[in-house]
């Protein structure tokens, strides 16, 4: 059953079904990034044995034609977010998400992904929202994810990450996943170096929050 549709989009739950979809849209959302680090449908139906609750897929609204085109995992942790120094590879546990904690107070998302045919019409917001939702039915404190940097790339010739961090932070520099996800209402924590291995965001992501009580 969807929970939530808008302009003939619809969220619903992630299902085994989803699975090789979803390895495909991986690799069109994700072109650079170092293939180990996208996602695979093993994993995703992985994913689904242990923590269903928290994976969702966004679709058109087609009836049995309806076509996947986003997606979103996550899992439970008690991550120290004043600690936040990770990489992707470590926190998901190599994708299979052996890290999950099943009484963690908070909600992580591993990944967001809209299919770029799709974008600018408010299908991730759909995703976060169905995010908080399951924060609110479990009773957690928020969501945290890390934000890639997907501006940096092509400005790391000239620009430091720490300094292409410090002006976005500073309202002096738009990015096109960051402003997009402080827009929603994410508050950053802190820049980490060498979270994943892609040369669109030189490789860095945001450490971001979103407590419970934020409307997305």
């Amino acid at each position: 059953m969807s929970i939530r549709t808008f302009v003939n989009m619809t969220v619903q739950p992630m299902l085994p079904g989803h699975a090789e979809a979803l390895e495909q849209l991986q690799r069109i959302v994700f072109p650079t990034l170092s293939a180990g680090e996208r996602l695979r449908a093993e994993q995703y139906l992985r994913h689904l044995e242990i923590f269903p609750g928290g994976q969702f897929v966004l679709t058109t609204t087609a009836g049995q034609d309806a076509t996947v085109i986003g997606m979103t995992s996550t899992m439970r942790t008690d991550f120290d977010l004043a600690d936040y120094q990770h990489s992707f590879s470590e926190t998901s546990g190599g994708g299979w998400l052996t890290r999950h904690q099943p009484e963690g107070e908070w909600l992580y998302g591993l990944d967001m992904g809209i299919h770029p045919d799709w974008r600018g019409r408010g299908g991730a917001r759909l995703l976060y929202r169905a995010r908080q939702l399951l924060v609110r039915r479990l009773g957690l404190a928020g969501q945290s994810t890390v934000g890639m940097m997907n501006g940096y790339g092509a400005f790391s010739d000239r620009l430091s990450g720490g300094e292409y961090y410090r002006q976005w932070l500073n309202g002096e520099r738009d990015d096109p996943t960051l402003t997009r996800q402080r827009n929603i209402g994410f508050e950053p924590l802190g820049l980490i170096p060498d979270y994943l291995h892609d040369p669109a965001c030189g490789n860095y992501g945001v450490l971001l929050r979103l407590d419970a009580g934020i409307e997305v």
